[in-house]
Parts: C-alpha cells; structure tokens; sequence
C-alpha cells in the first residue's frame, strides 16, 4: 500500500492565496510518489460540535453528516498538511469546526485509552503547516500554532514543519513571490520523501 497524506484547506476562498499555496505543496508530495487527498473544508457539510459525549463510548459521532467518512479517512493516512490563513489571531471557523469534531479522536485516546490509529502508524505519521497572514506581526501564528499542534497530538500525527508567510496585505498576490511557492513545493516534497523513506523501513 502506497503513502497517502490528506491534504486540508482551511481558507474560505478555494483559489486564493492559501489554495495555491498548498497546491504547491501537494504537487511536491505527489512529485515523491505520495497520493494526495485534498479536503476543502468550506465545502463540507457538517455542524459545530455539540458535546454529546457519545464518541466518549462509540468510535464515531452521534451527528452523521460528511465528518461520518472523514473518521474513517484520517485513520489510515501516512501524513497531513493543513493550510489555512490567520483569522481573529487563530484559524477560520469552519476549519476550527472541524478540528473540534475529532473529539471522536480525542476520547479514544486520552479517555478510552486505546487510540483509532494503529500503534505502527502513530510512530511515523507527519504534519505540515501552512499559513499566511495579512498582518506583519511576530506573534500573528501563535494561537494557530497551538491549534493546529493540539489537532496533530490528538490524531496522532508529529508536528513536522511549517511554512507561515506574514504580511499578505501588502505581498497580496502570493504567485509575485515565487519563492514562497517553491518554499512549499520543497516542503511537499520533503515530506513526501520522508514518509515514503519511512514506509521502507516499516
């Protein structure tokens, strides 16, 4: 079985800056070999947690919606990159939503004791991140940061690298500096060599 990562966009503009930016990246993951499912979040049909407790017992969540087959997905996948641009100095609401919904995740590891990932996978999957701000400011990736580094421990993923670019406000167009976009084509790639190297071994 080949490497997969699951590749989410947390932007609500599906051609903006962030989408190219993690198009890139995919292509450098895809140029190692590595099969790329791309999520865009926004385009996903689910509800806000709403702390029913019932993945406290069950491995999946009493709301079926579209996060139903999301579960399923994440527990099979080699790696992650998330991209997602700085909004209110954390991630947009929907992919925060999201995010939030893996308490299916997080009961059966912190409370269950017993994790959805299998022990092999939890010592070798990988996670990127990927953002951009409009403000230059040298904390404006903090709350994001932890966001994204809490979702990666509960799924069981390795905080790996990242790529944040800050003041887009006045860069704009990402495609101006394509120094970022071969940043995050390396980045893919690197990650996609990583977990390939890693499936040998295994």
């Amino acid at each position: 079985m080949g490497v997969k990562i699951i590749a989410l966009l947390g932007s609500p503009l599906l051609s903006g800056n962030t989408a190219k930016l993690l198009d890139r990246a995919i292509q450098g993951a895809n140029d190692a070999g590595v099969e790329v499912e791309k999520i865009e979040v926004t385009n996903l049909n689910f509800r806000a947690c709403r702390e029913i407790f019932f993945c406290k017992e069950h491995e999946t969540c009493a709301m079926k919606d579209d996060m139903t087959g999301i579960y399923e997905k994440f527990r099979d996948i080699d790696g992650i990159i998330i991209a997602t641009p700085v909004m209110t100095m954390g991630i947009p609401g929907m992919l925060k939503s999201f995010i939030d919904r893996f308490q299916v995740y997080f009961m059966a590891k912190y409370v269950r004791k017993n994790s959805l990932v299998t022990k092999t996978k939890r010592k070798t999957r990988l996670g990127l991140y990927l953002g951009i701000s409009g403000m230059n400011l040298p904390y404006v990736f903090d709350g994001a940061k932890l966001t994204v580094n809490a979702f990666f421990d509960i799924i069981d993923v390795k905080y790996w690298d990242d790529l944040l670019i800050r003041d887009m406000d006045t860069i704009q167009d990402l495609t101006k500096r394509p120094e970022f976009m071969e940043e995050a084509y390396r980045k893919g790639l690197e990650l996609g060599r990583l977990l390939n190297e890693q499936g040998e071994i295994k």
